[in-house]
């Protein structure tokens, strides 16, 4: 069985064996971003409103795009992720688009022990609580970040689509959280044909997983939403239908691809 420390080893180890593929990559985009252009969504942009003058906890940001982009609309913004490599790129980043966005490098369940300060908002997007063995503890982090009144913001892949196997053929795993998945890939989302593997460790969690657990930590569903596209090209056997909007070819739009979910921390 994977312990926590083997868990958070394999990933880190995981992610900053991704990060250099991932800054070359047409899928981040980096050199346009550089130029400014932003690299949130409508989903997320339209359930944060105007961030401008709020302080934003950004957790598991990976290289910092969207933590730096929502500096750019006016926030403050400390963005928060396991990969030191990633870190460290989301600094340099950081400081050649001369934003003031703040990044730090840990576990988010240590998070507590590096942070004091309490946010207007806490954003995460996309790909995120999969990493994460205990999603009670996960809103735990969000609920003590959070000011009184306080916002989490939240989009991420349904559970639906980790049902499947990578070609969307088959059902292969647990809509519940039946435990550790571990697995080898060749690739990355990013890059599906890059020279690079890697082991990782995830886990699956239904939707009353993650709401139940957000509203025993003290915080309020405002909405909730599901969407039947991804904004980003990540998976196998997929049609792009809208700039930015792809599907699974042949399951058309009758499988949930993202949700979002806003809440107020009472």
């Amino acid at each position: 069985m994977t312990s926590e420390k083997n868990y958070i080893e394999i990933n880190r180890e995981s992610w900053n064996n991704r990060t250099e593929t991932h800054l070359k990559s047409d899928f981040y985009g980096v050199p346009t971003f550089l130029k400014g252009e932003t690299s949130l969504n409508k989903i997320e942009l339209d359930i944060l409103g105007d961030v401008k003058g709020k302080s934003i906890l950004h957790l598991q940001c990976h290289f910092g795009q969207d933590s730096i982009s929502l500096s750019r609309l006016g926030a403050e913004v400390t963005g928060v992720d396991l990969s030191n490599k990633a870190i460290e790129n989301a600094r340099k980043i950081a400081k050649e688009t001369k934003s003031h966005t703040i990044f730090m490098c840990c576990d988010i369940y240590d998070l507590p022990n590096h942070l004091e300060q309490e946010f207007d908002i806490v954003f995460t997007s996309y790909g995120t609580i999969g990493w994460l063995p205990d999603i009670d503890k996960w809103a735990k982090i969000i609920s003590k970040f959070l000011k009184p009144k306080g916002k989490f913001v939240f989009a991420e892949f349904h559970p639906v689509v980790w049902m499947f196997d990578d070609n969307f053929k088959k059902i292969e795993y647990n809509y519940f959280n039946s435990g550790a998945i571990v697995e080898t890939e060749s690739g990355t989302y990013a890059d599906k044909s890059a020279d690079i593997q890697q082991e990782f460790v995830v886990w699956n969690h239904g939707l009353a997983e993650v709401i139940t657990s957000l509203i025993k930590n003290g915080l309020e569903i405002n909405a909730f939403e599901e969407f039947d596209y991804s904004p980003y090209n990540c998976f196998n056997k997929t049609i792009e239908i809208a700039p930015q909007k792809y599907r699974i070819e042949h399951l058309e739009n009758k499988i949930p691809m993202v949700y979002s979910i806003v809440a107020t921390k009472k």
